[in-house]
């Protein structure tokens, strides 16, 4: 049992790392948590009502009981990392990330190392490859958000103009009343060919009524 619980540790305490790495909300202690506690949970499962099943005849075994639960319960974690910016949900990868880390602490917990080892590499080379993959794909059709906090005169014509002038296309707009009558706007920038995101940013800092502008990660 120790042993499997270390397992687990490492596995899922790998996939949390990378999560770290790139600052995601559930990070190296939450994978961990969820890891080693699906692990937990499939030993209590195996061997935590051996004592009951040699006293009473009348007890039935069932080890797939408790995981069960463990998968379809782990989603409330998984929801607490998804965030919506407007039309876009950013997060899902966490979200899953968590939920398959669920999946390797159940199967070490059963003593399946192999297949926990090779679907931790499989994650892995997913999170990390995939996504450096990813980045150096033409810039084409990929979407971002900038965040603009503007006082009331502000009109965001200005900047849905100099977001074309620099290529992008506006997908949609969120506007947040703050206090002060300060606003927060939210525009979702589909990437032309030629983008040149630091420019077009440096250039809506400059525009009048703008306090702060910033480019939000996916």
């Amino acid at each position: 049992m120790i042993i499997r619980l270390l397992i687990a540790l490492v596995l899922s305490g790998l996939i949390g790392f990378e999560r770290e790495l790139n600052n995601h909300s559930a990070g190296f202690r939450t994978h961990i948590l969820v890891g080693v506690g699906s692990c937990l949970m499939m030993l209590m499962s195996l061997y935590g009502f051996a004592s009951f099943i040699e006293t009473y005849d009348n007890v039935r075994f069932d080890p797939a009981r408790i995981p069960s639960y463990v998968i379809s319960g782990i989603g409330f974690l998984g929801a607490g990392t998804i965030i919506v910016y407007g039309g876009t949900i950013r997060g899902l990868t966490t979200a899953a990330s968590i939920w398959t880390v669920a999946g390797i602490g159940l199967v070490v917990g059963v003593g399946m190392y192999g297949a926990a080892a090779l679907a931790t590499l499989i994650i892995l080379i997913s999170l990390i490859f995939l996504n450096n993959f990813e980045k150096i794909l033409p810039r084409i059709h990929v979407s971002s958000f900038i965040e603009i906090i503007v006082e009331p005169e502000f009109e965001i014509k200005d900047v849905v103009a100099i977001a074309e002038k620099f290529g992008e296309t506006v997908k949609n707009i969120e506007i947040i009343k703050m206090e002060s009558n300060i606003r927060k706007i939210q525009i979702r920038l589909i990437h032309g060919k030629n983008s040149e995101r630091i420019s077009m940013l440096d250039e809506i800092s400059k525009i009048d009524f703008v306090n702060n502008v910033s480019e939000l990660d996916k």
